[in-house]
């Protein structure tokens, strides 16, 4: 069964440097690389301690005790929740916009609204804690200055890049050129 959030499009790879938005259905939300073994490390760990959880939900149901199988079910039903939704986490482009995919927040701006997208050296979190290092960051920059002015799309030190500096940059490159292809039209369109 193919799990299309966590397989990107394969395009990214294969396409050749001339052609940097290789696809023929661009409405639909991709995500231009693929999710880094950090975040799938840690999401085969949960699904593996689901797993666990659901073996104990069906002892405990074998013992007659409905009530605590049913937590241990639903305990493992939220484990895997997390973990396909940790699977989802990052930064996605179509046409309409770019929707950046948080654990519990997902942000889409569109187009027409974005300034620039650019990539800068600055002070990043590592792996999401609080511990900040030096490395690169995919930043936003809206139009509107009071929506916040500036937002952090991806980094070289998150769960998808950690050690992967040509992935990084292969993303961004791509997310940096479907913003310029995007933004021109959006500017160029006609307001009805």
């Amino acid at each position: 069964m193919p799990l299309p959030f966590l397989t990107a499009d394969r395009a990214f790879d294969d396409a050749a440097d001339d052609a940097a938005l290789p696809f023929d259905d661009r409405d639909l939300w991709r995500r231009p690389y693929r999710p880094g073994p950090w975040r799938v490390g840690t999401a085969a760990l949960s699904l593996l301690l689901a797993s666990y959880v659901l073996f104990a939900a069906v002892i405990i149901a074998f013992a007659d005790s409905l009530a605590g199988a049913a937590l241990c079910a639903g305990l493992a039903v939220l484990i895997i929740v997390g973990s396909l939704r940790l699977l989802r986490v990052g930064t996605w482009v179509s046409a309409r916009g770019v929707r950046r995919v948080g654990f519990l927040r997902t942000r889409t701006v569109p187009w027409a609204q974005i300034a620039t997208v650019r990539t800068a050296q600055q002070p990043v979190r590592w792996l999401g804690l609080p511990r900040t290092v030096q490395g690169q960051a995919l930043i936003l920059v809206r139009r509107d200055q009071a929506a916040g002015g500036q937002q952090l799309l991806m980094t070289d030190r998150n769960a998808d890049f950690l050690a992967r500096h040509e992935a990084f940059n292969r993303a961004a490159d791509a997310i940096e050129v479907w913003a310029d292809e995007y933004r021109t039209r959006a500017e160029y369109q006609p307001t009805a």
